[in-house]
């Protein structure tokens, strides 16, 4: 890096490039008039790690991972386990970035909170490859490969030449750069394994360093997941014949619609809170520890009574009165169907964050 000969910028993707800064300017922008954005981040990392995770072949549900985090049961075992993972990796390289530049030595921290644990786990977490691997075709040999990276000998250096570039001050525009940094990283596949959630966070991470991002709100996952034969054979063309340019439109088209959709989903939420709290105001007589505990439900959309009860600080019968009247308000449903420990889900705004990542039902 960087490409030999240079990116060929024409119309086009001049067109595709201001119109995803102009969106992801809008989603910035829009993440500001949530009742809370670092509420809002949380809940959309949660449902990054289960799209990106699908993309790998987990059978996990934003809804598995929400009823997990609340009731300590799984549905899902090891596919949720490591959608869990993904989550901690995401928090994990976004509490270290102030600190330490996006580098070898955090993508490889980050790399090791990814797998440690889970399926994966007897593949070296943290660390570079020292055996070939390589894109599965039809079979399972290397000789029926798609796409052989490069072999171990070469990791490094060409690691450390993607690091040097990350840091190197040019006048690319950073969009263009993350989808260079994207398709570079997926065609070295340092690691044994993990290598396409690692190179999708890659995306977020290099944009809040340059401050592109205020907050991590744009994750390309659901868009990629939509399209992921078009994603694969994109980056693939770029190892085939260098043509970067047309994996940069495809790129920067992500980047444009996701950020749009992101935007409208935070129009909704807004929307959502605004409808609900004018519904508690004239049902409930305006309380004032309704009105909080459901601006709690926004970052924890399942809760138990006890739960509401220390959040609040108030008695468990009071917290017990507040959740009952949302459950005749039809904003909460009781989801354990115990008389005791009942836990209640805020269904409406899950169906909302859920969209897209609802797995096809079985057969």
């Amino acid at each position: 890096m960087p490409p030999t000969p240079p990116i060929a910028v024409d119309d086009e993707l001049l067109e595709l490039l201001s119109g995803a800064n102009f969106a992801l300017g809008r989603l910035d922008a829009s993440a500001e008039i949530l009742p809370n954005p670092d509420l809002f981040v949380g809940m959309y990392v949660r449902k990054e790690a289960v799209l990106s995770s699908q993309i790998e072949g987990t059978q996990a549900s934003l809804t598995d991972i929400l009823e997990f985090e609340a009731l300590r049961t799984s549905r899902g075992g090891s596919d949720v386990a490591q959608v869990v993972n993904y989550v901690q990796a995401v928090n994990y390289g976004l509490a270290r970035l102030p600190n330490i530049p996006i580098s070898n030595r955090l993508i490889r921290e980050i790399h090791k909170v990814l797998l440690t644990g889970v399926r994966g786990e007897d593949k070296s977490p943290g660390e570079f490859r020292r055996t070939q691997n390589w894109i599965a075709g039809g079979g399972n040999d290397i000789s029926d490969a798609i796409f052989v990276p490069p072999p171990p000998i070469e990791v490094q250096n060409a690691m450390n030449n993607l690091e040097a570039y990350i840091h190197r001050q040019d006048s690319t525009p950073v969009l263009i750069k993350a989808g260079l940094i994207h398709s570079q990283f997926e065609s070295i596949h340092p690691f044994l394994d993990g290598n396409g959630r690692m190179g999708r966070l890659l995306i977020t991470f290099y944009l809040c360093e340059r401050r592109v991002l205020a907050r991590p709100i744009l994750y390309l996952s659901a868009y990629l997941k939509q399209h992921r034969q078009t994603y694969y054979d994109s980056l693939q063309r770029v190892r085939d014949s260098g043509d970067w340019e047309q994996w940069l439109k495809f790129f920067l088209t992500a980047i444009r619609d996701v950020a749009g959709e992101a935007s409208g989903s935070a129009h909704e939420i807004v929307l959502m809170r605004e409808r609900h709290r004018q519904q508690v105001q004239e049902q409930m007589g305006g309380s004032l520890h309704a009105l909080q505990l459901l601006d709690y439900l926004f970052q924890n959309p399942y809760v138990a009574v006890s739960t509401a009860a220390d959040r609040l600080d108030v008695s468990f019968p009071t917290a017990n009165s507040l959740v009952s009247n949302l459950v005749d308000e039809g904003l909460l449903t009781e989801i354990t169907g115990r008389q005791r420990d009942r836990v209640f889900a805020y269904s409406s705004y899950i169906e909302l964050l859920s969209k897209g990542t609802e797995l096809p039902s079985p057969a």
